[in-house]
């Protein structure tokens, strides 16, 4: 398989760059061709089938583990698979979109939401984490066509800008207050399909969610998250913090530059 497109620049225009300053957010068509996206999605649907471990019938599940399977930091344990997540054509999009002089790697998980899988609550992923500052992005890349009733990832534009319900992990609290806030502030709720090689990227405190799979199909989504080169370890918030910290940059001290094995550089301008 030729994956020589994972170095090829993507370029951006200054309008796509300004949008996602603006927004929080942008969806971006064509990043990676339909051979390439077939092909990871067969590498990492095998990682997943190798290294899943919840055998918890999806009835019985809370509504996090009805949301998806949650598999984290492949990278590690695929060599294939590492090949997608250290893509310069990748990282370059998120040092560009963050206005930033390069970028390290926070982590990577694969989001496998099942058939008949439940909704992704509303929340912001950086509740989760000890980083210094909001240069931090989420590259969502689906390994298929995802139509609105596989249950597409939808943004709140520029809710980035709301404190109000940050505090709040996902669960079903965080969908009915952080919903509740959404409307009341009159952000605007973006719900498209993706085509087969368009992706999405977010920053770490825009509000999200993501609805149920109405299909008999799985949706299949690898993530990679991004943060500033630069970034700084701070002092944990939350037990979440407290994990991650321990978990995606361990070794790393709190006030200095995350430079951890588990947080490469990926792009550097």
């Amino acid at each position: 398989m030729d994956l020589t497109i994972l170095d090829e620049e993507y370029p951006l225009t200054a309008a796509q760059i300004g949008f996602y300053q603006e927004h929080s957010y942008i969806k971006l068509k064509q990043v990676l061709d339909a051979d390439t996206i077939g092909f990871f999605n067969v590498e990492i649907s095998k990682a997943v089938n190798r290294l899943n471990t919840e055998n918890t019938p999806l009835e019985e599940r809370n509504t996090y583990g009805k949301a998806f399977l949650q598999l984290f930091n492949l990278w590690t344990q695929d060599s294939i698979i590492k090949q997608l997540v250290f893509s310069k054509r990748i990282a370059r999009i998120a040092t560009d979109l963050m206005q930033v002089n390069g970028v390290r790697l926070y982590h990577d998980q694969a989001l496998f939401k099942e058939a008949g899988g439940g909704i992704t609550p509303w929340h912001a992923d950086q509740h989760y984490w000890p980083l210094s500052s909001d240069k931090t992005i989420t590259v969502w890349i689906p390994l298929q066509q995802t139509p609105l009733e596989m249950g597409p990832l939808e943004f709140s534009a520029k809710s980035h800008t709301l404190l109000s319900g940050r505090e709040l992990s996902i669960s079903d609290e965080s969908e009915t207050k952080i919903k509740n806030q959404l409307k009341i502030n009159d952000f605007e709720h973006v719900i498209e399909p993706f085509d087969v090689g368009e992706v999405s990227c977010h920053s770490g405190w825009i509000f999200h969610r993501a609805g149920e799979n109405k299909t008999p199909d799985i949706r299949k989504v690898m993530t990679v998250i991004y943060m500033d080169k630069d970034m700084k370890l701070k002092q944990p918030e939350n037990k979440g913090q407290l994990n991650d910290w321990n978990t995606w940059c361990p070794g790393a001290k709190i006030g200095e530059v995350i430079d951890t094995p588990m947080n490469p550089i990926l792009y550097e301008k």
